[in-house]
């Protein structure tokens, strides 16, 4: 393995845990558009969709890691989507998207909070 480019290391404890940014994958793009947003402050609700358009240039399929934050409130439910997800953490979710070869899927959810 030869690491070629340059990265910043900040300052970090020995013995922890080191992330260093090799560059970008140009050849996997994703596109991600707001397709719906409601709110209701009467009844503590905010309802919103999104679309995220993933792409593949490669000559393989690959698996995209489509990590979403739901930072509106810690009170969140995934009301609808295309795809299985995993929940990190109390405001991370993770779309594992198959993608083909030279091809394009399209990742649909829809998230409600409440407060």
């Amino acid at each position: 393995m030869q690491f070629v480019g340059e990265g910043l290391i900040p300052h970090t404890p020995a013995e922890q845990p080191l992330k260093i940014t090799s560059g970008n994958a140009f050849d996997l793009t994703a596109v991600r558009r707001q397709t719906d947003f409601h709110v209701d402050s009467n009844n503590h609700v905010i309802d919103e969709s999104f679309e995220i358009k993933l792409s593949n240039q490669k000559l393989q399929p690959v698996t995209i890691h489509a990590v979403e934050h739901m930072n509106r409130s810690q009170n969140w439910e995934i009301t609808a989507r295309s795809t299985q997800f995993t929940k990190r953490d109390s405001a991370t979710i993770d779309f594992p998207v198959s993608v083909p070869a030279k091809g394009e899927v399209t990742l649909t959810y829809s998230v409600r909070y409440t407060w």
